[in-house]
């Protein structure tokens, strides 16, 4: 399989390979040429940057070949209550000194002042002042404030393919799988190829979509659905031309809470990438539909919403029970799909094709232990996606329509996430609640989006008092370094016009 997924892991694996002299593994890629991709993931986190340089693609490139933008967070707006224009940010930055001090319980005990993430770090100011999160003149990857991307997954897919290809050796097959072969131990031999090719390798990894052909459907690994947990089963997806006069360009997702989910607002340099994702069971797809197309009205002045595609993408969100079944690896759709909240699904394509060309086996017997590993590894992130994504609907004061009611209903909530709610009535989250080295999701995001959804805990613990005066300094030095980040920071399309004119990028 192609898409994002296939070609990132080709990558990725081909990257590693280089350091091996010659010994590392063969890759081909397999590609239908009927199979359109879904291509809805448009946000990365800042791990992608890692991923790419590992891969020796070059950020410039990335820009223009991908239409990208810088990513610094997600802007959650309406999300607190119903008919509240409240909004608040999850920046990528982790609040100042986090490793060793726990900066929300200062501004728990001093009454919360201002919100959450300006006490913690300027990148919610900057993000604000539509700002950039470097300048023009720093090398790839480096920043003044963490960030991502936004980009066109199609462009971004085909930008992967030819550099898979073209400067990593990774041989590629533009075919149909006709059917696949069993070895006698169970292992796939081989997968033969509606042109008559029989292509044999010693690990086939699945990346065919919600298809799943290898491990889905010829190992019949089943499927663990969380739709009792996220009620989400449907997106409705379209791309709108920006309107007339080219306005400022935001540097996050833009996540706006509607009757039934939510709507994503992404900002390319060429256009904006808006889907309704949503509860079929809360929402027909008429009323679906004239949702999204009534927040396009609004939100694109000049911009005819009745001449745009619209598509329509159902999902079961879910995971596979088994990643790495005996010869076999799924990563992307093929290993499951929650819904687009917080941009996980490229984040577990990374984590998952990093963790394979780091622990590549080096025979079958060592394939059994690395696939044991990689699957209680991925077992664990899918698993904290669930109980991350709850944390946002389960906070909300929303309750007039029936789908806000249904979700933060508790009988919906991960037995861990209500220990941990329980928990932090009496004090704020920490290393301790999220204590893996590999987590998704630090115990910042969780500070992030339980105060800035206006949770606050019953018996705020108190703070160290020795921590009082280095606190009071971190503070002076933050806003110091905020009013030279708003004064030297260049707008967020500035620097995409800046690194579009620089020579051999334009």
């Amino acid at each position: 399989g192609g898409g994002t997924a296939g070609w990132l892991t080709a990558c990725l694996l081909a990257a590693s390979a280089r350091g091996t002299g010659g010994n590392g593994p063969r890759i081909t890629l397999v590609e239908s040429p009927d199979v359109p991709r879904i291509g809805v993931g448009e946000g990365t986190w800042p791990s992608m940057r890692m991923s790419l340089k590992t891969a020796g693609i070059a950020e410039a490139e990335l820009m223009r070949r991908a239409d990208a933008s810088f990513k610094q967070g997600t802007e959650f707006i309406g999300w607190g209550g119903d008919g509240e224009e409240d909004r608040y940010y999850h920046p990528f930055s982790l609040p100042a000194e986090y490793s060793r001090l726990n900066l929300a319980e200062h501004w728990l005990a001093a009454g919360c002042p201002g919100t959450f993430a300006d006490f913690v770090t300027p990148q919610a100011a900057v993000v604000a002042a539509g700002l950039a999160p470097k300048q023009a003149s720093m090398p790839d990857y480096a920043f003044a404030l963490n960030y991502g991307y936004h980009f066109d997954a199609g462009r971004f897919a085909d930008l992967l393919h030819e550099h898979a290809v073209g400067q990593l050796g990774v041989d590629y097959r533009r075919a149909n799988v006709s059917g696949i072969d069993a070895a006698p131990d169970g292992d796939i031999a081989a997968v033969a190829l509606d042109g008559g090719e029989r292509l044999t390798a010693d690990l086939f990894i699945d990346c065919t979509g919600q298809r799943a052909l290898l491990l889905g459907r010829h190992f019949g690994i089943g499927f663990v659905s969380v739709k009792d947990c996220l009620l989400n089963d449907c997106a409705i997806a379209v791309q709108v031309p920006h309107s007339p006069g080219l306005a400022p360009l935001p540097s996050v997702t833009r996540a706006s809470a509607a009757a039934a989910g939510w709507i994503w607002d992404i900002g390319l340099p060429s256009r904006r990438g808006v889907g309704y994702v949503h509860s079929s069971a809360h929402a027909d797809p008429d009323a679906a539909m004239q949702a999204l197309a009534g927040y396009v009205r609004r939100t694109s002045p000049g911009v005819d919403a009745d001449a745009l595609d619209f598509r329509v993408i159902s999902f079961e969100p879910g995971y596979r029970r088994t990643f790495w079944h005996r010869n076999c690896v799924a990563v992307g759709l093929s290993a499951g799909f929650i819904e687009p909240l917080e941009a996980s699904a490229l984040a577990l394509i990374e984590q998952a094709a990093n963790m394979i060309a780091r622990r590549f086996p080096v025979d079958r017997q060592t394939m059994d232990v690395v696939a044991r590993r990689f699957n209680a590894r991925m077992h664990y992130h899918w698993q904290r996606v669930v109980e991350f994504l709850k944390l946002h609907y389960v906070l909300s004061r929303r309750h007039a329509a029936p789908y806000w009611r249904d979700t933060r209903s508790a009988t919906t909530w991960p037995d861990e996430l209500r220990d941990k709610l329980v928990l932090w009535r009496q004090q704020a989250p920490w290393h301790d609640d999220a204590p893996r080295v590999d987590e998704l999701f630090p115990s910042a995001s969780y500070q992030y989006v339980l105060y800035g959804m206006g949770f606050r805990p019953d018996h705020a613990a108190t703070p160290a008092g020795g921590e009082r005066a280095e606190v009071e300094t971190l503070c002076r030095a933050a806003d110091e370094r905020r009013r030279q980040l708003l004064s030297r920071l260049p707008a967020n399309r500035a620097l995409l016009d800046d690194l579009a004119a620089l020579p051999g990028v334009a």
